[in-house]
């Protein structure tokens, strides 16, 4: 049995697509083209949706912009005014919704440091609303921030921490961000994924945890994360995939050579990577060597994103200026 390693809805889609002739029964997929982005919104509308897909019944939407990996000023801008919308869009928050951000991960391996990055750059604004005995105001929305850690750090379950302090701050709304896992290399840093169905920390590099969602902690959970590793035996088949591919185009029809092209099934072929992989790399995950750069450059897409979806009274501008 193959496993493809992978957080995003827009790659279970591709696979599904690559075994099925058609569409996914039970699903329905819109596109948006931008001019350094693309958006594709993935919504799940069924059961039969939920179990072509493997994943829960809601939205998807995936931001992908191959520049990101080497974003400029304007690019960071537009990419946090784009990343705003599509909060706004979901209809989770309003100027009197109570959030609280979660930025899941461990802040000493870079590659999962996203969530805790975030969360050093998002405006927090709780406190002063418990100060002032305010229940709203003309400018910012109520909201709190925490990086809970992982279990390997606190020896407690991410899930346990963020459900007590769900119980006790009451949020109307929570929102995770997280790092990802990718089946190909060129959406590893370049692609960022929405969802109101919640997230499985950890679940990419096959590490299983609670679910983050709103049956566990009662109240609705958007997920946003971005995938920063992707799986080594995934990507030597994506890539013996191709190979195999321009293999067949160069031989000839009918010959024995074509016929042991034509021969090798997707299990066999994955069996052998993991065989060769495993005694010497194993559960090995790859990330660009550039990642510490990347994750802060994201780190402020992501944070200037929710500055402005969350506080009404916040633009691009005020975050540029006042945080870094």
């Amino acid at each position: 049995m193959i496993e493809i390693r992978t957080d995003l809805a827009i790659e279970n889609r591709e696979m599904y697509q690559e075994q099925n002739e058609g569409e996914i029964p039970g699903i329905k997929v819109e596109n948006k083209e931008g001019k350094d982005y693309t958006i594709t919104r993935v919504r799940i509308l069924d059961e039969l949706g939920e179990k072509n897909l493997g994943k829960p019944r809601g939205i998807y939407i995936t931001i992908e912009s191959p520049k990101l990996k080497n974003s400029d000023q304007e690019l960071k801008d537009e990419m946090s005014k784009v990343l705003a919308k599509e909060i706004k869009a979901l209809g989770m928050n309003d100027e009197n919704t109570k959030t609280l951000i979660v930025g899941l991960g461990n802040w000493n391996v870079t590659p999962d440091a996203l969530g805790p990055k975030v969360i050093d750059r998002v405006l927090v604004t709780r406190q002063f609303f418990i100060a002032y005995k305010k229940d709203s105001d003309e400018t910012v929305a109520n909201v709190s921030a925490l990086s809970p850690g992982v279990m390997g750090l606190t020896g407690i379950e991410t899930g346990e921490i963020i459900k007590g302090i769900v119980e006790k701050t009451k949020p109307d709304l929570v929102i995770a961000i997280d790092a990802l896992a990718s089946r190909r290399m060129e959406r590893v840093n370049t692609t960022i994924q929405l969802s109101d169905t919640g997230i499985n920390p950890g679940a990419g590099i096959g590490n299983k945890r609670l679910g983050l969602n709103e049956e566990f902690l009662g109240v609705p959970v958007l997920s946003i994360g971005v995938p920063t590793v992707v799986d080594a035996a995934t990507m030597v088949n994506d890539t013996m995939d191709l190979i195999i591919g321009s293999m067949k185009e160069q031989a000839d029809v009918g010959t024995e050579f074509y016929g042991m092209l034509e021969g090798i099934s997707n299990e066999d072929k994955y069996t052998l990577i993991k065989e060769v992989l495993e005694p010497y790399m194993s559960n090995l995950v790859v990330t660009p060597k550039e990642i510490d750069l990347i994750i802060d450059d994201l780190s402020i897409i992501i944070a200037n994103g929710l500055n402005i979806a969350l506080h009404h009274g916040i633009h691009l501008d005020d975050v540029n200026r006042y945080i870094r």
